[in-house]
């Protein structure tokens, strides 16, 4: 299945260079770009793509705000942001608005390829360095009333859930719990449906916003 990518960003060089570096993917094709986050929610509803690579500084609309408008009427849509900024209070609006994962301009071209096809595969990419940011912010603010859904979760997913908010691999919590890769990604799976979250970056934030990613977690 060919990965369809809409490219948002304001300039036409950085466009241009993600454009020809996605261009040698054979399972992928740049559908459409945009240089505002006002086309970007334009294009979006267009020409219905896997992933979209948004900008976060844009001018008419900033990527953050284009990013909440398209979720809003396509919450299956897959937002990866782009960003040359390492500012905290960017990682946690964009978490907020339920982009998918985040990606630095200048990192390796190998990385963002396969971020884009992370992506698209309905996982959520949230490197170590953002989910320790994640942490050390929510550890900082008042937490939010449990969901009544987390009473449906299994100790199993509960531990799961806490090593998911630990920003561990699906391999990772497998060898912490010693289980199979296969058997961690049902429960990760369960743990969605119950939860009614899109992906693991969700999963992060409600773990820490209702403090239980800094309860005592399973050994």
């Amino acid at each position: 299945m060919t990965i369809r990518v809409l490219i948002a960003d304001d300039q036409s060089m950085v466009r241009a260079g993600f454009r020809m570096l996605l261009a040698g993917e054979q399972d992928m094709e740049v559908v459409a770009e945009a240089s505002n986050g006002l086309e970007a929610v334009a294009m979006a509803a267009r020409f219905n793509p896997t992933v979209i690579l948004m900008d976060i500084r844009m001018p008419v609309l900033d990527g953050l705000q284009a990013t909440r408008r398209i979720l809003a009427t396509d919450n299956t849509a897959r937002i990866l942001i782009l960003t040359t900024f390492g500012l905290d209070e960017y990682i946690y609006e964009a978490l907020s608005a339920g982009a998918s994962g985040f990606v630095l301009k200048d990192d390796p071209p190998e990385q963002l390829i396969e971020a884009v096809r992370t992506v698209a595969a309905g996982d959520a990419l949230l490197s170590p360095a953002i989910t320790k940011r994640v942490i050390n912010h929510f550890t900082r603010t008042p937490r939010h009333e449990p969901p009544k859904e987390l009473d449906e979760l299994t100790a199993r997913e509960l531990d799961i859930l806490r090593l998911i908010a630990r920003g561990l691999s699906n391999a990772e919590i497998g060898a912490e719990l010693y289980i199979g890769e296969t058997t961690v990604k049902t429960h990760v799976s369960h743990i969605l449906q119950k939860l009614n979250l899109r992906d693991r970056v969700q999963v992060v934030v409600l773990a820490y916003q209702t403090g239980l990613a800094t309860e005592a977690t399973p050994t």
